[in-house]
């Protein structure tokens, strides 16, 4: 019994021995998996628009040289009808909060329809001078060239809410004013009609907008929004059988626009690799 309990210490201490003779060899490094991708948006590159819209124009009066003197007087009623515009441009996205685009925009035909008071030579009992009114009927086109510039507020899933503010030209073309006077106390009795041959000029022009773009593929953006133009006044007709020459004061344009821009590469994308953890040994 003895000669056995001595046989078992002897082969655990025989054992201990031999692990503590064994070098110290650390355990393999487990494989770490790579930090997973990130994929980052394109925010910058080339684009190209196209808009149609409603222009709600607003002319702020006219005025005209009356008679053979320097009477410089206002038309009574001078109004301009609405209509629609057509536009298109080229821009650049600078990065995710601002970019810039030059457009060309055309106001279709607009009629004018204005009136004015004096005194009719013909149109009274025995051709003699009676208080008159007079029909004035015009029309112009317009189209602007401007250079713009948009803050992009933040993009909020699909929608991207934008203000902007463009500044340039714009070219009116007024068409030849037909301008009748009628008797005021028989308005069947009228002058032969004056044709005042309609001008055209270069005016400033300056607008704000306001919308949101609406992502609908990676490529291409719908955008819906408004723009106010203020055009300058300038000429409108010249002179004509004592009469004019005639001159605008400017144009208000209020505009609602539904629009689309194609992005270039709008759907390429980069990624980025974090960089690996840094090993620390102690």
């Amino acid at each position: 019994m003895m000669r056995s309990a001595f046989g078992a210490i002897a082969a655990i201490l025989a054992t201990t021995s031999i692990v503590f003779a064994q070098p110290y060899q650390p355990a393999p490094p487990q494989p770490v998996a790579p930090p997973a991708e990130v994929v980052v948006s394109q925010s910058s590159g080339w684009y190209l628009r196209g808009d149609v819209g409603y222009a709600f124009t607003n002319l702020r009066g006219a005025s005209y040289f009356q008679g053979s003197n320097s009477d410089y007087v206002d038309f009574q009623k001078s109004a301009l009808d609405d209509n629609f515009t057509l536009g298109g441009g080229v821009g650049y996205q600078i990065n995710n909060y601002l970019r810039t685009d030059l457009t060309l925009d055309y106001l279709f035909k607009s009629n004018f329809n204005g009136s004015t008071s004096g005194m009719c030579g013909s149109c009274g009992p025995g051709f003699t001078s009676v208080p008159a009114f007079s029909r004035d009927t015009a029309s112009l086109t317009a189209f602007s060239l401007l250079a713009n510039a948009y803050v992009d507020l933040g993009t909020f899933g699909a929608f991207t809410p934008y203000v902007g503010a463009g500044i340039g030209g714009t070219h009116v073309k007024w068409k030849d004013l037909h301008d009748t006077n009628c008797s005021v106390a028989d308005p069947s009795s009228c002058d032969p009609e004056d044709v005042h041959r309609g001008r055209g000029s270069w005016r400033f022009t300056y607008a704000l907008m306001a919308g949101t773009s609406i992502d609908l593929t990676c490529n291409l953006k719908a955008d819906v929004g408004y723009r106010y133009r203020h055009i300058e006044g300038g000429d409108m007709f010249e002179y004509a059988l004592a009469g004019g020459p005639g001159y605008d004061k400017g144009i208000n344009i209020h505009e609602a626009r539904l629009g689309a821009r194609y992005v270039f590469g709008g759907c390429q994308s980069a990624a980025y690799m974090p960089p690996a953890d840094i090993p620390v040994y102690k």
